[in-house]
Order: C-alpha cells, then structure tokens, then sequence
C-alpha cells in the first residue's frame, strides 16, 4: 500500500463545528488527512457527512472551528481541490468534451488538452467526446465528471458519495477505475459512501462518524496491499474489519443517536 512518506497532513480538521438554525450537524470533529491517501468517511445517515465534505471544499463556512489544506485555513472554494457530487452534473445542452472543458472557460485558463486526452483514455470514454449527456449511461457520466474534476490537477479530490445511484456491477467497476487512477495520479481522496464495502476496497482509512451532531468516533487503518483483489476483499481479515466498522456504526444506532438524528431533520444535515 501507497503511503505519505513525509507524514504531513494535507487536510487537517479541527475542533470543526457546523450549525443549520437549531440543528447542529457537526461539533468537535477533528480529523487529519495524510497526503497521498484515499480516507473514506461512513456513518449513520444524517451524521453530517457531507456537509463536513462540502466544508473543506470550501462551499460551506464552518459555525466554528478551522479546516487547513497544507496549513492554509479553508474559507472558500480553492482551486487544488476538486469535487465530485452524489451526481454528474453534466450541462445537457454540452457535449462530453465541452463539459469537461466548462472549469476551465470560467477561469478563463487554457486547458491540457494532452492530459484530458489521457484521462478520456484512462476512463474509457475516448471516442464520446462528442456525445450529449443523454446519450451516455449514468456509470459513463460519472466518469466523466471525475474526468472533469481531474483534469484541473487537483491536489484533493472530495467524492460525495459519487456512484450511489449506479448498478452493484457498474459501482465495482467505479471502485476499480477511481483506485487504478489513484494509483497513477497519488491525488489525496476524500471519499463520502454509505458502504462499508466500498471504503475498504478504496480506503487506507476508514472514519466513522458519531450520529449528530457528528464527532470522529473511529478511523481505521486498511492494511490490504494495492491493486486490492476481490479475493483479498473477500477474506477473514476484510470480514474482521467490516464487522467491526459495521457494529460501531449499528452500535450507535440502536443507542438511539440515529433515531433521534432523522427525527431532528436529517437532510439539513446531509
């Protein structure tokens, strides 16, 4: 497995609190992000996941707290951080390519036309450049928002939950291609899912989230060697870990603090 030599956090997270009205969707949540390292965050629905996702891409402010990116606090959207969004978000009236090259006409910078060439390959989608929104799957469209949001070189890359709406085959696919370009590109990762299968094919970190307001209850190290092999996956110490994720978070439910979290408005929240 990959890991950050230098042991610099390039996110860190701290003492992060987020209030909508009389809902408090985060407080106390500290966390560090290792350079170079895919972290997943899971938890109970309405745990504040992604609002604490949209707070470091800078898109929310935080009601307290700081978030850094190399020791540099977070307070509006900045170019070294890409995002993807539970959808593609693709314009329809634009083709493929023009979507992908839409970032860089609003910042008015010239496009590498050479590495979105590469990463159109890398993905599969070569070829559609010229096609509409509504003639690509919902699997090809995300690839192509990551595509986009790659294309600018980011240094962070947030997925919010990116491929929660694709098939179970199309999302290991998904899973695949994000780790195959992890690979190549190192870009740090922070990953939003509701599947603790997916976190651990993806992750070297694993965090669980409290019910809300939501704190850091656990973050686990994932050992597996990369490339991952669904074998590997499917064996004794990936159960282990599964399990142990899947109890904290169950744990915490049956606690109560996931009931009372969707009875106090879970959407605000995510």
């Amino acid at each position: 497995m990959a890991t950050n030599t230098s042991g610099q956090a390039k996110l860190a997270i701290r003492n992060a609190g987020k209030r909508y009205g009389a809902v408090v969707a985060l407080e106390g949540c500290a966390l560090e992000v290792e350079a170079n390292t895919i972290v997943s965050i899971v938890g109970p629905s309405g745990c504040g996941k992604t609002t604490l996702l949209w707070s470091m891409s800078g898109l929310h402010a935080l009601s307290e707290g700081e978030i850094l990116l190399d020791g540099t606090p977070i307070v509006k959207p900045r170019p070294e951080i890409g995002l993807v969004f539970q959808e593609a978000n693709l314009l329809p009236w634009r083709n493929l390519l023009g979507n992908i090259l839409f970032p860089f006409e609003v910042k008015g910078q010239k496009p590498d036309r050479a590495w979105i060439d590469h990463l159109l390959e890398r993905v599969n989608l070569k070829g559609f450049e010229k096609a509409f929104p509504n003639e690509l799957s919902g699997g090809m469209q995300q690839r192509a928002s990551i595509v986009r949001a790659l294309s600018l070189r980011p240094s962070v890359l947030l997925m919010d939950e990116p491929f929660g709406a694709l098939d179970a085959f199309t999302r290991e696919e998904m899973n695949q291609l994000v780790e195959e370009i992890w690979l190549e590109t190192q870009t740090t990762i922070v990953f939003i899912t509701h599947s603790i299968e997916e976190a651990l094919f993806l992750s070297d970190k694993v965090v669980v989230l409290t019910p809300r307001p939501g704190r850091v209850l656990n973050v686990y190290d994932v050992p597996f060697a990369r490339p991952r092999t669904m074998e590997v996956m499917a064996g004794k110490d990936a159960f282990d870990l599964h399990h142990r994720i899947k109890a904290d978070i169950y744990g915490q439910q049956r606690s109560g603090g996931g009931a009372a979290a969707e009875a106090s408005g879970a959407a605000a929240a995510e």
